[in-house]
C-alpha cells in the first residue's frame, strides 16, 4: 500500500481540508485534525502540519498537493514465518534489540505495543525502519515513542554480560532471554487487552529461540512470529528498534563522560584506538566494565596500549 507524507504551511493545509470536506470522517486519533475518505485513498491531517495519504490513491492524491516527504513503501524481502493478510494494520507487540556488535556498551532490548488505531500515529510521529534513520533522528522521535506506546526497555551492562557470558552464555541465549523478559513486562501491562500477534525480530530459528529460554517460569509462545527484517513489516517492531537504541546511545553517552572519553559504536580501528586510551588511562579491570571483553578488540587494544608504553 502506498503511504505518502507531506509537510505543508498552515495555508495549504486550510485548502486540502476545504478541498476533501465532502469526504470528511470522523478520526479517533487524537493528533488528527480532519480525515477524509476516498474511494481508494485515506487523508489524513494532523496537528503537527503534516499530511499522509494512504491507499492505491495515495501518490496521486498526495501529488495535488507537493512534493513527498517520504516515499511509496516497498516490498520488504524476509526470512521467517508467514504473516497475516494486512498484518501492517493489525494490533502488534514487537521486539528487537541492538549493542550486539559494539564493543563498547550494553545490549539493549526492547519492546514495544502498537495497536491498531495507533498505527497511523506512529507513522506520523515519524517511524520508519531504524536502519533509514540517524542515531540523531532516534533520539529526537524516541521520546514521543515512549510517551504514546506501551514498552518495555531492558539493558544488560556490561559487568553483567560478561560474567554471564563466560559462564557459556551464547549472545543467542541472551537475547532470547531480554526478549521473553521484555515481551512478558509489555503483555502485563496492557492486560487485559491482547495483541492481534507477537512480532520478534528474528535472530534464531524458532525451536532454537525456544530452547534458550526452556528454563524461564514464564514463556511468551501465544502468537508469537518471527521474521527477519521486521522493522518493515510492522511499525510495532520499528518502534522497539528506535527505542532499543536510544537507550543504547543514551548508556553510551553516560559512560563516556565517567570514562572521560567519547567511546565509539562498532568493532573498527577507530575503537580498538579508543581501548587502548581506556587502557594505558584507567587500566584493564576499567575496560573491562565498558565492554564486551570477549570481543577481539580487548586483544588489539592490549597491543596498541604496549606499543605506546614502550
Amino acid at each position: 500500500m502506498s503511504n505518502t507524507v507531506l509537510k505543508l504551511p498552515e495555508e495549504s493545509l486550510l485548502q486540502v481540508i476545504s478541498h476533501y470536506q465532502k469526504n470528511q470522517i470522523q478520526s479517533k486519533n487524537p493528533y488528527a485534525r480532519f480525515s477524509a475518505k476516498l474511494p481508494d485513498a485515506v487523508v489524513t491531517v494532523y496537528t503537527s502540519g503534516k499530511v499522509m495519504f494512504q491507499g492505491n490513491g495515495a501518490a496521486r492524491e498526495a501529488a495535488k498537493w507537493g512534493a513527498a516527504e517520504s516515499a511509496v513503501e516497498k516490498t520488504v524481502s524476509t526470512k521467517g514465518d508467514k504473516l497475516p493478510d494486512g498484518f501492517a494494520k493489525l494490533s502488534v507487540l514487537g521486539s528487537d534489540e541492538t549493542g550486539t556488535g559494539d564493543f563498547f556498551g550494553p545490549i539493549t532490548v526492547a519492546a514495544c505495543y502498537v495497536p491498531a488505531d495507533k498505527v497511523e500515529l506512529a507513522h506520523e510521529l515519524g517511524v520508519k525502519d531504524s536502519k533509514q534513520l540517524t542515531d540523531a533522528w532516534m533520539r529526537q522521535v524516541a521520546p514521543d515513542l515512549r510517551e504514546a506506546f506501551a514498552h518495555k526497555v531492558l539493558t544488560l551492562k556490561n559487568d553483567k554480560y560478561n560474567k554471564v557470558q563466560g559462564q557459556g552464555w551464547s549472545q543467542g541465549k541472551i537475547k532470547a532471554l531480554l526478549h521473553n523478559q521484555a515481551l512478558k513486562h509489555v503483555l502485563h501491562e496492557i492486560a487485559p487487552e491482547k495483541p492481534d500477534a507477537i512480532l520478534i525480530d528474528q535472530f534464531a530459528e524458532r525451536g532454537i529461540y525456544y530452547k534458550h529460554i526452556k528454563e524461564e517460569p514464564e514463556i511468551i509462545r501465544e502468537n508469537v512470529l518471527f521474521s527477519t527484517k521486521a522493522e518493515g513489516l510492522h511499525v510495532s517492531v520499528a518502534c522497539a528498534s528506535i527505542i532499543a537504541r536510544v537507550a543504547f546511545l543514551e548508556e553510551m553517552d553516560r559512560m563516556s563522560a565517567e570514562a572521560g572519553v567519547t567511546l565509539p559504536k562498532g568493532a573498527g580501528k577507530i575503537v580498538d584506538e579508543a581501548a587502548a586510551k581506556i587502557l594505558l588511562k584507567h587500566g584493564e579491570e576499567y575496560l573491562k566494565s565498558l565492554t564486551k571483553v570477549h570481543f577481539a578488540n580487548t586483544g588489539k587494544a592490549k597491543v596498541l596500549a604496549g606499543k605506546r608504553r614502550g
